[in-house]
């Protein structure tokens, strides 16, 4: 059953994240599945008394394009948890005006795209172990990364988001590895939870 819910909420992340909205029916539909759904990372003990989360106000200055440099190597992300050490590889980097970030594949079966990213509010407003722009696998699609080309991505730093881990301790994430660790504050995007 847990299975069934957990892909149930997986397509309710994509269907989300490619449904035709604003960042705020976006962010209000976002805290309704949070709100509501039992594969929310949110605890169940919290979720009858769940207000919402925080977010930064909407800034049009982080929305940009970036190119997209080929790149090559390999990182391994021990999770600590039942995923063990997930595989990643590194497929480009993207030259942005906050920093270079590393653009990963994760190499597991069907594979999909992962940008974390660690920036200067981290710690200071932000979850300090990092924020994701896009992570494929979980149905984060068009939003936060969209390609252009093969070579060029347009990124809005509007829909950095909390890994599941920054909810509850119960969940265990891959954060951004030193590489997508940039000195600039991007404020944009989702706030702590607690």
């Amino acid at each position: 059953m847990q299975a069934l819910e957990l892909t149930d909420y997986r397509a309710a992340v994509a269907r989300m994240y490619l449904a035709d909205t604003s960042l705020e029916e976006f962010r209000a539909e976002r805290d309704k599945l949070f709100g509501t759904h039992p594969q929310s990372a949110i605890a169940e003990d919290e979720r009858g008394s769940f207000a919402g989360l925080r977010y930064l106000p909407r800034n049009d200055d982080v929305i940009v394009e970036a190119d997209v440099r080929p790149a090559s190597g390999q990182i391994d992300i021990d999770t600590g948890g039942a995923d063990g050490v997930v595989h990643y590889n590194r497929v480009g980097v993207l030259e942005t005006p906050f920093g270079e970030l590393s653009l990963w594949w994760i190499a597991a079966y069907g594979g999909g795209l992962f940008l974390p990213v660690r920036d200067a509010t981290c710690g200071k407003g932000a979850y300090g172990g990092g924020r994701y722009l896009t992570d494929t696998v979980k149905g984060t699609h068009g939003r936060g990364l969209q390609m252009l080309s093969r070579t060029r991505v347009r990124l809005d730093f509007n829909y950095l988001y909390n890994p599941s881990c920054a909810y509850d301790d119960a969940w265990l994430c891959p954060l951004a590895p030193p590489e997508n660790t940039v000195s600039a504050a991007i404020e944009a995007g989702e706030l702590t939870y607690h």
